[in-house]
């Protein structure tokens, strides 16, 4: 982009200094043709100039809008995903078992206490009574885990939706397992491709964007993403900027 800038300028300077040249040696007769001409394409380049430095300014406001509001949904549904591991041991396979998940599912409210109970073999092995330290985990009741995720919004119905971009556009929801030193750990992945996000936008810039590759800068690759299927993560492929990615 910087090169054609620098094009366009040359060009425009260049331009004018014909313009100058017609002025002081074409003949009088050719001399408006030939000039408005040249200012019809210093015109045209200059506003090339301008769409070449608008387009990106453009394009960066547009992304920064569309990713926030991507990342907002990616988020509740890492949480309905960490919610539903935490009560059944594994991630959801698809948005209708999360949401069906979500509509019936408690968590249970436990509180741990400090306790001593008779240790029996120390107390047989010294005839006197022996006491070891223990922990007690007593359950205190139950609460809705929609409602401790999502509070009065039924928004989780509709976190399947991609909120804005290309219509009718749904994430993808992955889960499965990682093995680990011989363990099953339950992995999760729900992604979105930036192509779908910013298909009505310049598609060089779109092509540029697919290639960021560290989340220092930006959302790094071709999809914004939760999770993983390839490694144990949580973790979003965002800029901190954008929101939480953890």
């Amino acid at each position: 982009m910087l090169t054609f800038i620098l094009i366009a300028v040359g060009v425009i300077l260049l331009t004018v200094l014909l313009v100058k040249l017609i002025d002081k040696f074409v003949p009088v007769k050719a001399k408006p043709i030939l000039t408005i001409a040249l200012w019809a394409l210093i015109a045209f380049l200059g506003y090339q100039t301008y769409m070449s430095i608008y387009e990106p300014i453009k394009f960066n406001k547009v992304k920064k809008k569309r990713y926030a509001k991507v990342i907002e949904s990616l988020i509740d549904i890492r949480d309905a995903q960490l919610a539903h591991k935490t009560v059944t041991g594994s991630f959801a396979k698809d948005f209708n078992g999360l949401v069906k998940f979500l509509d019936t599912a408690q968590f249970t409210i436990t509180q741990r206490r400090d306790s001593s109970v008779l240790d029996e073999l120390q107390t047989k092995r010294y005839q006197v009574d022996m006491y070891k330290d223990t922990v007690i985990v007593d359950t205190l009741g139950y609460s809705s885990v929609k409602d401790s995720l999502f509070r009065n919004s039924d928004r989780y119905k509709t976190m399947m939706n991609v909120p804005v971009g290309k219509d009718g556009e749904k994430f993808k929801l992955e889960a499965g397992f990682i093995e680990q030193n011989d363990i099953n750990i339950p992995v999760f992945e729900a992604s979105v491709k930036k192509a779908a996000i910013l298909h009505d936008q310049n598609k060089d810039l779109l092509v540029q964007e697919n290639q960021v590759v560290s989340t220092v800068v930006g959302v790094k690759g071709d999809v914004v993403k939760v999770g993983s299927m390839d490694e144990v993560t949580t973790s979003g492929n965002w800029n901190k900027t954008y929101g939480d990615t953890e």
